[in-house]
């Protein structure tokens, strides 16, 4: 390891409620919430009706007719995200050389929404046993393999350089940009093209999580549908996003005069191997990943400022998240706010965890934590604070952001001003 420092210097988000930084702060930082009945299909047959749905046109956005033809929606919006985050930090890709230039996307379910049309149209709507593939898209076999993902967002950022695709459920997010940051420090590459999307909305994925009741039932009110951490709450609301940042060295970026949101001075993960879905009701694993995070930051459990918590909405995970909170941060997990934006944007599984280190960079740019919409009813098992209703004025230094998924990942990531006080100039 060279010690090299990793700054974000660029980003995009494409989130449900607005496609933009900027609107999606708004969104944000008013407390509003972005789930909706489902439009893209009848969702009739289903026990969950609601998702956080993306308003985006791609032509709209720049892609041509034949870029959309090729790429499926989750594509999309990497490539449309990876030019918005190169553009907003200001680098000169075409005067580095493209061999020290890498791209990591991360995605939970690949194509999922592009695969799912297609069996439609190849089984004339599931009647056909045998498929007819002459009626297939041509590039069918890109939805085959999401790495085709970071393919596309190579070539629309001229990045030759080492590019790979994180595939970890829903901490994807947090461990593709986890895996840029130590592609730079160990001197493999100067900078990276880091996020994640996923476009799960589709009737194969509601069909999925109806069968395993993840996902909640509530369909009276669809915008107060996601409650994190309250006692009320019943179930995840599938969404759909993308978040891509420019990531580069903290020296090279100051030499330049680039804007930096944030350091990403600590990542760690860690495994439960205990089960496919289930968690422990300790928390021991996300509480290890969190402690790790925050020694290779070289930071202490009182340094943090603010959690930006997974908070899917499920019964376990709430309960889960808050033990280990109070696991490796002690007494003070009680004095830090912590929030979930899922309660707004809902949870768009591989996609969320770099939507989430969005949030958190902005919450520090902006001096404001963001809330938990729709908490009214605190859960007593889950006893922090976690900002209920109506965002909160704060200064931050230092930002944890976690995520859990399925198959057991536990992600922790520490994100810190460059100048944080105690921390020696590089």
């Amino acid at each position: 390891m060279t010690g090299r420092r990793v700054a974000i210097t660029g980003m995009e988000v494409l989130a449900p409620g607005g496609v933009g930084v900027k609107e999606f702060w708004s969104l944000l930082s008013e407390g509003r919430t972005a789930t909706r009945n489902i439009t893209f299909f009848d969702p009739a047959p289903f026990r969950s009706k609601v998702a956080a749905e993306i308003d985006f046109d791609p032509e709209a956005h720049g892609l041509r007719p034949q870029e959309v033809r090729r790429m499926d929606r989750a594509a999309q919006f990497a490539v449309v995200a990876a030019r918005g985050a190169v553009a907003d930090s200001g680098i000169a890709l075409d005067h580095l050389d493209p061999y020290r230039v890498g791209v990591t996307i991360g995605s939970a379910v690949g194509a999922t929404t592009g695969l799912d049309q297609e069996y439609r149209v190849v089984s004339d709507g599931g009647r056909l046993d045998l498929v007819d593939h002459a009626y297939a898209v041509p590039h069918l076999f890109d939805y085959m393999v999401p790495s085709s993902f970071v393919a596309e967002v190579a070539w629309a950022v001229g990045a030759e350089g080492t590019s790979s695709m994180t595939s970890t459920g829903c901490t994807s997010g947090i461990d593709s940009v986890g895996h840029a940051v130590e592609l730079i420090r160990e001197g493999t590459a100067d900078v990276m093209i880091a996020g994640s999307s996923d476009a799960p909305i589709s009737p194969i994925t509601m069909a999925c999580f109806d069968a395993i009741k993840a996902t909640t039932p509530r369909t009276d009110a669809p915008e107060c549908a996601s409650r994190p951490f309250d006692m009320t709450r019943n179930g995840f609301v599938l969404g759909e996003g993308c978040a891509v940042f420019v990531l580069e060295e903290l020296e090279s970026a100051r030499r330049r005069g680039a804007h930096i949101y944030a350091e990403i001075a600590g990542y760690a993960t860690r495994s439960n191997a205990y089960h496919m879905t289930g968690l422990r009701q300790d928390g021991a694993e996300m509480a290890e990943a969190i402690r790790a995070a925050l020694d290779e930051a070289t930071l202490n459990a009182e340094d943090v400022d603010y959690i930006n918590a997974h908070g899917s909405g499920t019964k376990q995970n709430d309960r889960h998240e808050t033990a280990a909170f109070k696991r490796s941060l002690g007494d003070h997990a009680y004095r830090t706010p912590a929030s979930s934006i899922k309660s707004m944007v809902g949870h768009s599984l591989g996609a969320i965890g770099s939507i989430e280190i969005a949030a958190s960079a902005l919450a520090m740019e902006h001096h404001l934590v963001p809330p938990t919409a729709n908490l009214h009813t605190p859960d007593p098992e889950c006893d922090l604070d976690y900002v209920p209703l109506t965002a909160r004025e704060q200064t931050t230094d230092t930002v944890l952001t976690v995520g859990s998924g399925f198959g057991g990942f536990q992600s922790a990531m520490v994100l810190a001003r460059p100048d944080r006080p105690g921390r020696a100039a590089a």
